[in-house]
């Protein structure tokens, strides 16, 4: 006798519910499933380099995405707020999937990207934004993120900075106070609250 093969309607589930009461679907998700507090309270409790860090709190992805919007509007000081959005939700989807390291994403070929592309495509769907970004928008803000990586690796991760430089490229030259604020791992409660208070900033 042969078990019964699982379906999605039975015995596998692929959803996951959110404090806002929404379930979405990890294989088809719907923009319409997608809230901002489920996003920003996930990210604030999501730890970058799988939890690596130096400081008396994990170094969340909410920060990450701040400091990543950050770095893009010193590179781009007359940045379009919705090139902003798009970067303040560029790891969006890891509420749901966490952060997984590049090494380890490496492993899982491209099962991980898959589930990941489509979440970010509802995401921006929800939020006003084309559910693929245009080439450049997409490299300005990976820039953004590599720059925003250097500081993590260099200041709270361990790495030399000869290291970080092989890695992720340059330092991408941020205010001492604002590189000293940033880089210095927040509470969950005040990285969830300024990232929606930055989302709010930007998007319109």
């Amino acid at each position: 006798m042969t078990a019964k093969k699982a379906t999605r309607n039975d015995e596998v589930r692929a959803w996951q519910r959110m404090l806002s009461g929404r379930r979405l679907d990890l294989l088809d998700p719907s923009p319409l499933d997608i809230e901002i507090g489920d996003i920003a309270h996930g990210l604030a409790r999501v730890a970058r380099w799988n939890g690596q860090t130096l400081g008396a709190h994990i170094f969340s992805v909410a920060q990450h995405t701040l400091l990543v919007e950050t770095v893009l509007r010193l590179e781009m000081p007359r940045v379009d707020q919705r090139v902003r959005l798009a970067a303040l939700l560029h790891d969006a989807p890891e509420y749901v999937i966490g952060d997984m390291i590049s090494p380890f994403k490496a492993v899982l070929d491209g099962h991980y990207k898959a589930v990941e592309k489509r979440l970010l495509g509802a995401i921006h769907i929800r939020f006003g934004l084309p559910p693929v970004l245009p080439d450049d928008i997409t490299q300005a803000i990976k820039a953004a993120d590599r720059g925003a990586a250097y500081l993590e690796a260099t200041e709270l991760a361990g790495f030399s900075a000869s290291e970080a430089r092989r890695l992720f490229g340059k330092d991408p030259g941020l205010s001492d106070s604002v590189r000293r604020d940033y880089l210095t791992p927040w509470t969950a409660a005040r990285a969830e609250k300024q990232f929606l208070e930055r989302f709010g900033a930007v998007f319109a």
